[in-house]
């Protein structure tokens, strides 16, 4: 697997697939596991058929965490390359303001911490987004 990240906006929403979400809340990053598997994530998913990409990550902010009100910035598009073929998706910042229950969806656990917790289930991609997002929070 390779990622490269591309500035805001240099890819198509419609050559978009996923939306991957660094959420913050009370100084704490929010992580996620999927019902299925032992690893962690950020908050993502995929871009429905007509859905903009804004509203796919606000969508998948509360189907994976219960965020119900989020202050959300377009931070990159990136290309991942497996085997020679490239998807699209973008990486965005959210700074929650206020989250209900989760909403019955397939996660399992959601942590709240200011570390990443381990393994990663995307390890390349998330060592990638975590770095971008501690920036982002350390010029706040």
């Amino acid at each position: 697997m390779e990622i490269s990240l591309l500035p805001a906006g240099s890819v198509k929403a419609s050559d978009l697939t996923y939306v991957v979400i660094g959420a913050r809340e009370a100084g704490k990053w929010i992580f996620v596991r999927h019902e299925e598997r032992d690893t962690w994530e950020l908050p993502a998913g995929h871009i429905e058929p007509g859905e903009d990409p804004d509203h796919a990550a606000q969508r998948e902010l509360f189907e994976e965490t219960g965020t119900t009100g989020s202050d959300l910035r377009h931070l990159h598009d990136y290309v991942v390359r497996i085997n020679g073929v490239a998807d699209y998706g973008r990486l965005y910042f959210a700074r929650v303001n206020e989250r209900r229950p989760l909403p019955d969806s397939e996660i399992g656990e959601i942590l709240l911490d200011t570390t990443t917790p381990g393994p990663a289930t995307y390890p390349e991609a998330h060592a990638v987004f975590i770095d971008v997002l501690r920036k982002v929070t350390k010029k706040k």
